[in-house]
């Protein structure tokens, strides 16, 4: 049975899963040896071998891949302005901004009559939203025809959505353009079609052979919330309930994720039917596996610790997410702010080395 599948049903085994986001090429290259731009496909089967725990994909081909400059690209502008990710760069800051000159802007535009999405990356999930099917049969091609409408049983196959409801106005419009429109009444009606998009979507993905939806929305900052109670009570957790409904309908269990600290909802979030929740260092996880009996928990640890290379503060950090992760058989541990690629690289090992040694329930 698929150990993942396990953690994920909060009925984890002794030794405790590890996920996390990889982007770190240099880290990759200084663990195996072999130049992660010279033979990538080399340099990760090593890796694998390392770390099997981490259980990274292996690109196909082993040709080189074309250094990234430091720093990434370089813009005036600083919304246009693109940094280093990975073995590549992040997309910019800019989203609604190139569409959306003013409120009255906003307030014009219709989701439903704009629903294909396709020529929009600013949104991220790019999509033609006018119709269920035509989303389903997108989704579908992502998974082995063998399977049919099922999953493999006890898989830890799964689906992802990147707007579960949130990120729909703060990507289409931006930032600054979100935040002066959504307290507007007229606002209502364009998240009431934006959630209509979203009915289409979660009904197709409720349909596939998955086991598992990953929906993402980042709700909240490093800091806590980005809109009020009243707000999200409004907006967001009814949707919510009601699009993880159609999933736990079709017997698909909901795991949510959101950078920041999560703490100011997360009560509401598992409320609304989720298993659990994916974030970052910022988050109480102790006390939501306090609360929440075996329930799935990831982000625990923090690339800030691993990045000042103090062997005991480390040590410190891993033994913090161990006791974690013997309060809930769902915990997984992973840095949740991200393994990116400037990180110090003896700091990354000692961490892995750790949690090989000591993530254990």
């Amino acid at each position: 049975m698929d150990e993942l599948y396990l953690t994920y049903m909060g009925r984890g085994g002794g030794k405790i899963s590890q996920s996390e986001f990889w982007a770190c090429p240099e880290v990759e290259s200084y663990l195996t040896g072999v130049d992660y731009f010279d033979h990538p496909r080399e340099s990760r089967i090593k890796l694998r071998q390392l770390y099997p725990r981490l259980d990274l994909p292996v690109p196909e081909k082993d040709s080189p891949i074309p250094r990234p400059k430091l720093g990434g690209g370089v813009s005036s502008d600083r919304e246009a302005h693109v940094v280093r990710w990975g073995d590549g760069t992040t997309g910019t800051f800019q989203h609604g901004e190139a569409f959306f000159g003013c409120p009255e802007d906003v307030f014009r535009f219709s989701p439903l009559e704009h629903a294909d999405f396709t020529g929009w990356g600013h949104v991220i999930a790019n999509y033609d939203y006018s119709g269920e099917d035509a989303l389903y049969n997108e989704f579908r091609g992502r998974y082995p025809a063998e399977w049919g409408d099922e999953a493999p049983e006890s898989s830890a196959a799964g689906a992802g959505f990147y707007n579960t409801m949130f990120m729909w106005p703060l990507l289409t419009f931006g930032w600054e353009l979100f935040l002066e429109c959504c307290l507007d009444d007229r606002f209502e009606r364009i998240m009431d079609e934006f959630a209509e998009l979203n009915r289409r979507v979660f009904r197709a993905i409720s349909r596939l052979p998955v086991n598992f939806v990953h929906c993402h929305d980042d709700i909240v900052t490093t800091r806590g919330p980005v809109c009020s109670p009243r707000w999200m009570h409004k907006y967001i957790f009814p949707r919510y309930e009601e699009f993880w409904g159609i999933l736990k309908a079709a017997g698909k269990e909901v795991i949510f994720m959101a950078d920041g600290c999560i703490d100011a909802y997360a009560d509401d979030v598992f409320a609304c039917g989720a298993r659990g929740v994916v974030s970052e260092p910022y988050t109480n996880y102790k006390r939501l596996a306090a609360r929440y009996k075996d329930c799935v928990l990831a982000g625990e640890g923090d690339n800030r610790v691993l990045n000042r290379n103090d062997p005991a503060e480390i040590r410190k950090m891993v033994e913090g997410m161990v006791e974690t992760g013997r309060m809930s058989k769902g915990y997984i541990m992973s840095v949740g702010n991200h393994l990116p690629w400037n990180l110090n690289p003896e700091g990354v090992k000692r961490y892995l080395d750790l949690t090989d040694e000591l993530g254990y329930r």
